[in-house]
């Protein structure tokens, strides 16, 4: 069985019956049959399901937007911002999938010579808890746009977000078996990749859970995209604009109670600011109102579960036995976790070294701008590094520098359906969103034609 708690106050939400090997095989052959006659459809009516989607979003958002809240503890408000992307994105592929998926002529010996890109089959998607819809429209949006099916496995958490969706799809028209959830446990991830049906899989999570189902891609030749942790550096220069966007710098650490692999987890002081970069960074975190994620006011909520709580308590206190020091916040109460600040962070800790998924910001301090990049390259992870300074040009010179899958000056790293997302080294690789994304899990064919 599998059960959903509303972590803020513990109350059992419901309980789900985990699908039978029986069932996962019925799924499998359900979605392989549909598959037949989904790639056949016109490219126009895939659009026009999809904007249908995009429809019942903006309609349903509330009804979705406590479903989320009471699941994993997001406040309500952010809930809501959340699925308004979801039909961003939506809208986006609406506008664009035609251009991106048209064959691409290319001029050489032949009489005609062209890139068909043609959809490979069933894709597999091992989404995680903390952005319960996004996570699963973008990728879901692209894929089923370009011809494919696609399976669902959620984290068991957010069962209840993972049937709707189903659900949200069923009923904007999409064939029985386009899209569908698997309730399994991870015993059950090998022999699903391994079927003959799934001929891809997109995972989002952690580092560990990337490297344990690239492993399976691999065994079984399947391609795979990995959207994996993060521990970004946000870098602050002397001439950094602190009124203006202090408040970004925040938000890019607490929002979604700082549960975001692409959160700023890293702040990078240069010296010269230091100072008043702390000041101005705590008192912005007290106007923070911390309390029930359904109330509108809200801005932290509670962590999505117990132990990754437990987890982030433990790192801090890893933390600090090295040397590091908490000057704000670091009270726990259940799956409350107060904003935290700690300074004299250094490598070799793990505020530092891992990824702290919780409302944690560690400041680093830098002897200057050439320490700060240094520094901030210092990390197995590659997700994303923002910088903010008024020297643009001298930014400009140092993108060749950053190598990570994103850099982003004077603006806090976030994923926008108009730019392709996605990582390096231990962030994983592949890409979603954007003409990147749609492409792939499409055969990119060579059709070469003499006469």
């Amino acid at each position: 069985m599998i059960r959903t708690v509303n972590p803020y106050n513990n109350n059992i939400l419901k309980e789900y019956k985990s699908h039978s090997d029986t069932e996962i095989e019925t799924i499998l052959k359900k979605s392989d049959l549909a598959f037949k006659g989904w790639k056949e459809e016109s490219l126009a009516f895939r659009i026009s399901l999809l904007q249908k989607v995009s429809k019942l979003l903006l309609e349903r958002k509330q009804k979705y937007a406590e479903l989320m809240t009471q699941e994993m503890g997001k406040p309500i408000r952010q809930s809501i911002s959340e699925l308004e992307k979801c039909a961003w994105a939506c809208d986006f592929y609406v506008k664009n999938a035609e251009r991106f998926l048209s064959d691409e002529l290319i001029k050489t010996d032949a009489d005609e010579s062209f890139i068909s890109y043609d959809p490979l089959g069933t894709i597999l998607a091992i989404m995680p808890w903390n952005f319960p819809f996004w996570q699963v429209i973008r990728f879901a949006a692209p894929t089923l746009t370009a011809g494919n099916t696609a399976l669902l496995k959620h984290a068991s958490n957010t069962t209840g977000c993972a049937l709707a969706i189903e659900q949200l799809f069923k009923d904007a028209g999409y064939p029985n078996g386009c899209f569908q959830t698997i309730l399994a446990d991870h015993e059950a991830i090998e022999k699903i990749i391994g079927s003959d049906t799934v001929q891809g899989v997109s995972l989002t999570g952690s580092e560990k859970a990337g490297r344990a189902i690239a492993a399976l891609g691999g065994k079984f030749l399947k391609k795979s995209v990995m959207e994996l942790g993060g521990n970004n550096a946000c870098i602050v220069w002397e001439d950094a604009d602190l009124e203006r966007f202090i408040g970004d710098m925040v938000k890019a650490r607490m929002q979604n109670t700082g549960q975001s692999c692409i959160a700023a987890k890293r702040f990078i002081v240069v010296d010269a600011v230091y100072d008043k970069f702390i000041k101005t960074f705590k008192e912005h975190i007290q106007l923070l109102k911390s309390g029930d994620p359904m109330n509108e006011q809200t801005d932290i909520g509670v962590m999505a579960r117990g132990d990754l709580a437990d987890t982030l308590e433990a790192q801090i206190r890893k933390s600090v036995n090295k040397g590091a020091t908490v000057t704000h916040g670091n009270r726990k109460k259940g799956n409350y976790f107060e904003p935290t600040v700690l300074e004299n962070v250094t490598p070799g800790m793990s505020a530092f070294d891992e990824e702290l998924f919780g409302p944690v910001a560690a400041i680093i301090r830098a002897k200057d701008r050439d320490d700060s990049i240094k520094i901030a390259s210092h990390s197995k992870f590659g997700l994303g590094t923002m910088l903010f300074t008024q020297d643009t040009e001298a930014a400009r010179r140092i993108i060749g520098d950053i190598p990570d899958g994103a850099f982003f000056i004077n603006e806090m790293v976030k994923s926008d359906p108009r730019l392709p997302f996605g990582g390096t080294k231990a962030s994983g690789y592949g890409r979603e969103l954007s003409k990147e994304g749609i492409l792939e899990f499409v055969n990119t064919k060579t059709v070469y034609i003499k006469k």
